[in-house]
């Protein structure tokens, strides 16, 4: 068989990742029609594999998909009983009181989950239905028609051998074709970029903002369990060297989620996100509560930040963009899941409605104008200065200034109008001759991990005879560029030491790229200086195993 030759299967809707916002659409597109054909692909190796995320699920998306999720057993299993907010310095710690913010921020009525767990049930629901989930099938490429609209994608090519040749085993996978497709590969997906940057969808709106989120499960001593709480916190350690913070949420069976986010618009190179990450568990709060614990699981991905000023538009002849692939994330809420669910519900209407009028394949404006004035855009636009201003002025007055603009927002108005982000991540990063270099503790072993053995902990695996996933646009740029200049950033800004520059006597600095590590987490795709770094999806299947998160 000829490299390009491949089958093809028709369906109605193909669907692109089975998180929540894929899943949803899935589902929906069942309700309204059960003799319409919808596929889901999943690159991981079963739904569930590569989704991580907090997280403190607010239901609403849930209840307007599935009003009785609870009879149908779905894992929302811990109520949030206990809500805190905390200043932390190296040494201690200040309350915030809850009563100054907005009620949008209260986490009543929300429950502490594993969305890898709830995605798996609503897999089970969308089958249930009669879709079709295919895990292990990564999609390597769009597929268009003749007049440039997107026609499907192809999914489930593998055995290629490292230098992009078809090895002794290679399958070249399938097209499937859709009358729609819908993109909701999560951040930074490698086909919604390509998507994006065709139909130029993100004209006239402010870049993309992320964050880099990291996230161990433990297992912590009975007596120090409260089932239910919640904690966030922000100040220490990060300090001014960048924005973020972090998460505590105590669920079931003595568990707790320890994350920690740090916005990725920091200005020092030298700045070591992971291993401020491990910082954080030695403060004095949160050493005191692993003290006798054990850690069970460790994951990271990028987040979309940028908000409502940042949403590209969503729709092209014949796909539409769900989710974190558009950017939904409420940051001041670090809530995201609850519109990833309402954007693959509008999508599914908007789809639905067009196939049944005959009009398969034109644009899905219905749905871009529900996300934008609907609950989603609401959601979204009360909060849509407060990560600007965390930017521009510092935390404390972003507070301050921040809770503010979300009161005036609940009635209506802001008194900032609507704030610009500015550079991109990217273009953010400063020289290093600019910024001292920042010393870290050497990890403990009991508190605080090194990289390589935290990756131990996300069953990471990638089949090692298939060409790098991690694609450098110029080879030399590493060494040649981002060394000199901004002492090699990726080094200490990817999470699961993906990045290395070896240095050998007598011989020029190498750049080595270990992507059997790599967690999807995207961040350098968003961070490299340079822009070298393209990410793209590797073999369908590869990649963590993350049980629960």
């Amino acid at each position: 068989m000829a490299e390009t030759e491949r089958e093809a299967m028709e369906y109605d809707v193909v669907i692109v990742g089975a998180g929540p916002a894929g899943l949803s659409a899935a589902i929906r597109l069942k309700q309204l029609d059960a003799d319409l054909d919808v596929v889901v692909l999943e690159k991981g190796s079963e739904v569930g594999a590569h989704i991580l995320s907090g997280a403190v699920l607010d239901p609403c998306g849930l209840n307007a998909l599935i009003p009785d999720w609870k009879e149908k057993g779905a894992p929302l299993n811990t109520p949030v009983r206990e809500d805190n907010f905390y200043m932390l310095g190296q040494g201690g710690k200040l309350r915030v009181p809850g009563w100054p913010m907005p009620p949008l921020m209260s986490n009543h009525g929300n429950y502490i989950v594993s969305m890898g767990n709830v995605c798996r049930w609503m897999a089970e629901q969308a089958e249930e239905l009669g879709v079709e989930v295919f895990p292990g099938m990564a999609c390597s490429e769009m597929v268009y028609d003749e007049n440039g609209a997107v026609k499907g994608v192809v999914a489930g090519e593998f055995g290629r051998n490292p230098d992009g040749t078809p090895g002794d085993s290679y399958e070249p996978g399938m097209e499937l074709h859709g009358k729609y497709v819908f993109l909701s590969e999560g951040v930074r997906g490698s086909l919604s970029k390509e998507v994006i940057e065709k139909f130029d969808l993100s004209a006239g709106k402010e870049p993309q903002k992320f964050g880099l989120g990291m996230k161990e499960i433990w297992e912590v001593d009975p007596d120090k369990h409260n089932e239910g709480e919640v904690t966030h916190t922000m100040g220490w350690p990060l300090g001014s060297n960048a924005g973020g913070g972090s998460f505590i949420y105590h669920l079931e069976n003595n568990q707790i989620y320890v994350g920690f986010v740090v916005h990725l618009n920091y200005q020092n190179p030298h700045l070591y996100p992971y291993m401020e990450f491990q910082r954080f568990k030695h403060h004095p709060m949160v050493a005191e509560l692993l003290k006798g614990g054990k850690r069970v699981a460790y994951g990271a991905r990028a987040i979309t930040e940028g908000g409502y000023q940042s949403m590209p538009k969503m729709v092209a002849p014949g796909v539409a963009l769900l989710g974190c692939s558009v950017g939904m994330v409420n940051v001041p809420r670090i809530k995201g899941n609850h519109n990833a669910m309402l954007s693959g519900k509008a999508a599914a209407e908007a789809a639905h409605e067009a196939i049944k009028a005959g009009r398969a394949g034109d644009a899905l404006d219905a749905y871009e104008a529900d996300v934008r004035e609907g609950a989603i855009g609401k959601d979204l636009r009360k909060v849509r200065n407060v990560k600007p201003m965390w930017s521009k002025w510092g935390l404390l007055p972003s507070l301050a200034l921040g809770g503010l603009d979300m009161w005036t927002n609940t009635m209506g108005f802001s008194l900032f109008g609507t704030l610009k982000h500015g550079k991109t991540d990217a273009a953010a990063t400063g020289e290093a001759d600019k910024f001292k270099k920042i010393d870290y503790l050497k990890p403990d072993g009991k508190l605080s991990f090194d990289r390589l053995t935290n990756v131990s902990y996300s069953m990471t695996n990638h089949e090692e005879n298939q060409p790098c996933h991690l694609t450098l646009k110029d080879a030399s740029v590493p060494i040649a560029v981002n060394l000199p200049k901004y002492d090699e950033p990726a080094q200490r800004y990817c999470p699961a030491g993906v990045y290395e520059v070896v240095r050998e006597e007598g011989k020029e600095p190498k750049f080595v790229i270990n992507f059997q590590n790599c967690v999807h987490c995207k961040t350098c795709d968003i961070k490299d200086p340079t822009q070298n770094i393209n990410w793209v999806t590797p073999q369908g299947g590869d990649g963590p195993n993350y049980p629960n998160m």
